[in-house]
């Protein structure tokens, strides 16, 4: 588990000597709770070990010429872990289920309850893999025998001399080949003294697949939809109702939404997570605006054990918040992700995949994407950068299943003479078109880039960050870089897998902002071409400059965006500050996909 190393040493400044899967573990307490749970946690579990009679062996936002190559202090250093953000599954000793055998007796006058006790914790490790810590104790030396059935019809065998009121702990790593519950037990045999114990778990597998949605309005605290009809308080949030809730089924684990915040009299930003306190606490951010802006961006929210998505307004002044869901994910076979090349599908000011000209109000057209453009004829939806540019009044655009009414949702807002870029997940319609409606009452040009899909052939399932991890935030120094805008023209090259040859994650999930813009300009997110190590030798080539937007912005502007890309041959990406004067950005981690 190379991986987990760096984003050890990005989480707290060291590296730990403990195990892999201890590491793993310190990192996701960290990520979660903090350096005092990480004591605590320890405290905990030795505890547990005591009562069981064993002992253990071994900042919220609230972005040189063409080509130029970065110094070599602006290249990302540490790699964030794949599975960082794991579920952990655990049962203790005391569930132990003992048996023995008929006229076996226990050891010297001891109970046989006491004097053999498994006990196991799972954590879930990428998408389709599980990482074991199995645990056999004793009060008595014993030489025990140890089944783990992994739920699939596979199992692992070993046998253990363990001493004396001590346990032998045994790791293992798992790969299923599909999603879903598996129980996972662990079976111990101590066949001197006829006794046999039996533990076991119910373990998910962290990857879901995507279901399309036809585009619904689950909230709109205008009007009272999933919420009161009232704005969100300043500094306050809103709780809305994702599984369970428009026909998403209960186990739906995470969930595509496009969250606009509209009405507001002040700036600020809005965050979503699976819990009301880490909305709140978040450092990171989803969507950020000021007095008098309607903003949207695409929300891909890990969804709570409650089935509830919450949404902070981190604002001094009350804002009403829509959200439109358009899919979920799920850990079941449905359609897995597969990146392609950014590529642009529709422009209206050249005639590309349209007719020529801007599209007048209230109207549309439809573009066939499926069997185009490294989507196959079988994808269930599309991955689109959706923008709006040359507007000539305010207004918005609504992306939709061609063959379907007009939906009473948007996807992207803008203002007279506004350019917007926004994300969205599209379901496709039977005849593998989508439809784009123009919502102004005046004409406005449009572009649409795809840059993935998702198809019932692919296996690369969504991983989701079970608490958002910001990356970068060039106002600080983060992510081995020191605090500093990014320069006109010039990109930053951010590592995401250890120094790789294959990288492991197929695409990432990123919501990119830039704030403190000195004037006009766009930003890309791309793959890089080389490895980490070109960039240590300084044998690095220079990226070509990408053509493609991710989010556009104008002087004095704080923009947000999702981008979905994968990583490069070494498992890293760049990101280019496309305008000619310096921006801060920010890179905030809210998944990735991942096949088996």
């Amino acid at each position: 588990m190379p991986v987990l190393l760096g984003i050890a040493s990005t989480v707290v400044g060291e590296v730990d000597n403990l195990h892999a899967f201890e590491t793993f573990e310190r990192v996701l307490l960290l990520m979660t709770f903090g350096e005092n749970s990480v004591r605590n946690r320890r405290l905990v579990v030795l505890a547990a070990l005591v009562a069981a009679g064993v002992g253990v062996t071994s900042g919220t936002a609230q972005a040189s010429g063409p080509g130029a190559k970065p110094a070599a202090t602006t290249a990302g250093g540490a790699a964030p872990a794949q599975e960082l953000q794991g579920r952990t599954f655990s049962s203790p000793a005391e569930r132990t289920v003992v048996t023995s055998e008929p006229g076996a007796q226990a050891p010297s006058g001891a109970q046989s309850s006491q004097h053999l006790v498994a006990f196991l914790t799972a954590m879930s490790a990428g998408a389709y893999s599980a990482d074991l810590q199995s645990y056999v104790g004793v009060t008595e030396n014993a030489t025990v025998d140890v089944t783990v059935a992994w739920g699939d019809g596979t199992t692992d065998t070993y046998s253990s001399a363990v001493s004396s009121a001590a346990s032998d702990m045994h790791r293992a790593r798992h790969q299923y080949a599909a999603l879903g519950t598996y129980q996972i037990k662990i079976t111990a045999k101590d066949a001197a003294n006829g006794i046999e114990a039996v533990n076991q778990i119910d373990f998910v597998t962290a990857g879901s697949e995507f279901t399309p949605h036809a585009p619904t309005r689950l909230l709109d605290t205008r009007s009272g939809i999933g919420a009161p009809a009232a704005k969100v308080p300043a500094r306050g949030t809103v709780a809305l109702k994702i599984a369970g809730n428009a026909g998403i089924p209960a186990n739906a684990t995470s969930v595509a939404l496009n969250v606009t915040v509209t009405n507001t009299t002040g700036g600020g930003h809005v965050s979503a997570a699976s819990q009301k306190d880490l909305a709140q606490s978040t450092e990171t951010s989803n969507l950020n605006y000021d007095a008098g802006q309607t903003v949207p961006n695409l929300v891909v929210s890990y969804i709570g054990a409650d089935g509830y998505v919450y949404l902070f307004n981190g604002g001094w002044q009350p804002v009403d918040l829509l959200a439109d869901v358009t899919g979920y994910f799920a850990p079941v076979t449905a359609g897995g992700y597969k990146s392609v090349t950014q590529t642009r599908v529709v422009d209206t000011r050249e005639g590309l995949g349209t007719a020529r000209g801007p599209v007048a109000g209230q109207s549309g057209f439809d573009v066939t994407v499926a069997g185009r453009s490294g989507v196959p004829a079988g994808a269930t939806a599309v991955a689109l950068n959706l923008t709006v540019t040359n507007p000539q009044e305010a207004g918005h655009l609504i992306a939709y299943p061609s063959g379907q009414a007009v939906p009473t949702t948007s996807s992207v807002n803008f203002v007279a003479g506004q350019t917007v870029a926004n994300a969205v997940i599209v379901p496709v319609g039977a005849d593998g078109r989508i439809s784009i409606r123009n919502g102004s009452w005046q004409p406005a040009d449009v572009v649409l880039d795809v840059v993935g899909y998702y198809t019932p052939d692919s296996r690369s399932a969504f991983v989701p960050a079970r608490v958002p991890l910001r990356l970068v935030d060039s106002r600080k120094n983060s992510w081995n870089r020191p605090a500093g805008p990014l320069h006109g023209r010039d990109f930053f090259a951010m590592r995401l897998e250890a120094d790789t040859t294959e990288p492991k994650v197929d695409g990432w999930v990123l919501n990119t902002t830039v704030t403190n813009t000195g004037g006009p300009g766009f930003l890309s997110v791309t793959p890089d071409p080389n490895f980490w190590s070109d960039y240590q030798n300084g044998t690095q080539t220079v990226p070509q400059r990408p053509v493609s937007s991710t989010l556009n912005w104008t002087a004095g502007a704080t923009v947000a965006n999702v981008a979905q890309t994968p990583g490069g041959k070494g498992g890293m990406i760049d990101v280019w500050n496309q305008g000619w004067q310096d921006t801060d950005f920010m890179v905030d981690l809210f998944g990735y996909y991942q096949s088996f």
